[in-house]
């Protein structure tokens, strides 16, 4: 699969190519079988074993912290999809990545002559909600955390570039170690619902993002350069609508009982456990999106959470074995 500018063919690079979604997104431009030679590129901080790697992709070796370990990777780049990031505690580690990298990585694309790059954002970066059905424009980001600052400070340079900006919210599916693992954590630790599940949440199976960054990254005049857009399925369930789909696909408790917020973190705290307190409230009130960018690029958002969990139910069962439990850095 190649990009043409001009008489020149380009390619796409994936940056995190081994990484959750960029490793989905690497799929998604591979579905139809082997590319040409050179027509889709990985670049990772270490080359995968040949079982793990994806026949007709060209992998790279870089690092975001080492501009020079960069030089070179863009040549014959018709465009980037940056899915790479740090999500963390380490405040050194977030600036180093997710901003001076994202800065080395747009350099070295502006030297290669690359013609647009896709950032792979969050939805956290607008800070504290609730957040109801909220538009790309229609509030300014406060972001909170490490993360989720430095996460911006990448956005706005991809952006200043001329890139395309994608924040998707809460990512699932087969490579999830967060979002379906905490709250599976949160239904044994407390047994119930916080605010009764009735906050509305926006969702995206990392299969169909992974889709929408393939499209992108096929046709990236689909959207104008320098914008913004949010990449959540149009279904926003509400918490106790999604805990009932873990409980049908996954086997998961779905609690009857609901507990005000202040009650629910009481108990929380009386049961040790990888989930903080804030990372559980964010559970508790409406944090949805409007995305039309399907619509706009004509790429369909997929079958729907009830499906997509489905196909996922054996990495699930498999990671919620009672030794494993989701990291303390989570998405912030």
């Amino acid at each position: 699969m190649h990009l043409t500018r001009g008489d020149q063919q380009t390619a796409v690079l994936v940056v995190g190519g081994t990484g959750f979604i960029g490793s989905a997104a690497l799929r998604a431009l591979t579905d139809g079988g082997p590319s040409p030679a050179g027509a889709v590129k990985a670049l990772v901080r270490r080359i995968p074993d040949a079982p793990d790697a994806l026949p007709g992709v060209e992998y790279l070796t870089g690092d975001l912290t080492d501009p020079a370990s960069l030089r070179g990777v863009c040549h014959d780049v018709g465009t980037v999809l940056h899915c790479a990031s740090y999500i963390g505690s380490d405040e050194e580690r977030n600036r180093s990545v997710n901003a001076d990298g994202t800065r080395a990585l747009l350099a070295e694309a502006e030297r290669a002559g690359v013609r647009r790059t896709v950032l792979v954002s969050t939805t956290a970066v607008y800070g504290a909600g609730p957040h109801c059905d909220l538009t790309e424009n229609e509030r300014v980001p406060e972001p909170t955390s490490p993360t989720s600052r430095t996460r911006l400070q990448a956005e706005e340079a991809v952006l200043a570039a001329g890139g395309t900006v994608l924040r998707p919210p809460l990512v699932y599916g087969t490579g999830d170690v967060w979002v379906v693992p905490s709250i599976a954590e949160l239904l044994h630790r407390v047994g119930a619902l916080p605010e009764d599940g009735r906050a509305r949440l926006s969702l995206v199976a990392v299969a169909d993002l992974a889709r929408l960054l393939a499209t992108l990254a096929r046709t990236p005049d689909l959207v104008p350069p320098g914008t913004t857009h949010h990449a959540a399925h149009p279904h926003t369930p509400t918490l106790r609508e999604f805990v009932s789909l873990l409980g049908e696909t996954l086997g998961l408790p779905v609690p009857t009982q609901g507990l005000a917020l202040d009650d629910y973190l009481a108990r929380l705290g009386k049961a040790p456990g990888k989930v903080s307190a804030h990372q559980a409230g964010l559970l508790a009130e409406d944090r949805w999106y409007r995305s039309t960018l399907w619509s706009r690029i004509d790429c369909p958002p997929g079958p729907g959470h009830h499906a997509r969990l489905s196909e996922a139910a054996a990495w699930y069962r498999q990671l919620l074995a009672p030794t494993r439990t989701p990291s303390a850095d989570g998405p912030a």
